[in-house]
């Protein structure tokens, strides 16, 4: 017997940003690769503030990015993993077990094979890399949104984002560096570790302590204004982040304007193909909705911050790693929100098949 879901919900439903996120990621093209034409000056000042290949401006950007997001991580939630076994289990083994490696194979199909004539020879490398490290760990934040639309579980939402985040500091070095390897592709091992360390490690740390004080003092009501304020910094740092990406990033885009596309057919099919498989896996188990969905929906979405600045600090601004990642950004919100739309609607047919 499974266990009874749950009401309410860990967040609020989609706001009017995340709803277009993807026409504000254009925008940002537009503007960085505008503003990079116009004060070139600027953005190679920018790239050169590094210390130990470590972007500050961007590592700056990251945090005020991510920390908000894993505010809203109760790792107390994992006491309740038991609750939800099969649902656990199936995301696990779809985010850990198939995802990296189906978006490498994907990678090398398409990078190296199908579209290999389309895209620049001294860059097909550094777009592999970017979508290995795009699959490479699971969304923290906006899993939370996709659980609401959904009708998720929350309980099961939130332990299963607290495992993730656990699991995602000692998997994600291991895991890139070894398909990295496989790809034929190197990167310094120092600097993956030391993007795990600044990018994972301390804004997990950062936002626990953060959170256990201001519960322990304003309670939950504090908590919320908290994540109300830092919100728009949130946004605002990833706008701003893409902004420099694509200010580097111009001259590429101007000179091969199908790259963006032709690189999101690859995060494309990983999406649908993992979210499909969670969804089967778990109706196969006898897992009841309210969990197969956000399961499906954990196991498909990507955690993008980390991704760019990982592919910053490893391959630079002007890589075309740093590129794939971005590319993920721009069609998170539309391609998600269409997995989400299958889910709700295919309910009756997932529930009379359990």
């Amino acid at each position: 017997m499974s266990a009874v879901c749950d009401s309410g919900s860990p967040a609020a439903s989609m706001g009017r940003f995340e709803r277009y996120l993807s026409i504000w990621v254009g925008l940002c093209i537009v503007a960085g690769i505008v503003l990079g034409h116009l004060i070139p000056g600027a953005f190679r000042a920018i790239g050169a503030m590094e210390v130990a290949r470590v972007n500050l401006p961007v590592a700056i950007l990251i945090w005020v990015m991510v920390v908000p997001m894993l505010l809203k991580v109760d790792f107390g939630a994992m006491k309740q993993l038991g609750r939800h076994w099969k649902g656990i289990g199936v995301t696990l083994f779809v985010n850990w077990a198939v995802k990296p490696f189906s978006m490498a194979l994907l990678a090398w199909v398409f990078i190296y094979g199908v579209f290999a004539d389309w895209l620049p020879a001294d860059q097909r490398d550094s777009y592999v890399a970017g979508l290995i490290l795009l699959a490479a760990a699971p969304c923290t934040a906006m899993v939370f949104v996709w659980s609401r639309l959904s009708d998720g579980d929350p309980n099961f939402t939130l332990s299963q984002v607290a495992l993730n985040d656990t699991i995602m500091i000692f998997a994600f070095a291991p895991i890139v560096g070894l398909l990295l390897g496989i790809s034929a592709i190197t990167v310094p091992w120092s600097t993956l570790f030391l993007s795990v360390v600044l990018y994972i490690v301390i804004p997990v740390v950062f936002a626990q302590w953060w959170r256990t004080r201001i519960l322990r003092t304003k309670a939950e009501r504090g908590l919320e204004a908290v994540l109300a304020r830092m919100h728009p910094l949130s946004l605002s740092a990833l706008l701003i982040t893409l902004v420099l990406l694509f200010g580097f990033q111009g001259e590429q885009i101007i000179a091969q304007p199908l790259v963006i596309a032709l690189i999101a057919v690859p995060i494309v099919i990983q999406v649908y193909f993992n979210s499909g498989l969670a969804y089967l896996l778990n109706r196969k188990l006898g897992v009841d909705h309210c969990v197969a969905g956000p399961s499906a929906l954990i196991g498909a979405s990507n955690f993008f911050e980390l991704a760019v600045a990982a592919a910053i600090s490893l391959f630079g601004f002007e890589s075309g790693a740093a590129l794939a990642t971005v590319v993920g950004v721009l069609i998170e919100v539309p391609v998600m929100l269409s997995v989400v739309r299958i889910v709700n609607r295919s309910r009756h047919w997932y529930e009379a098949g359990r």
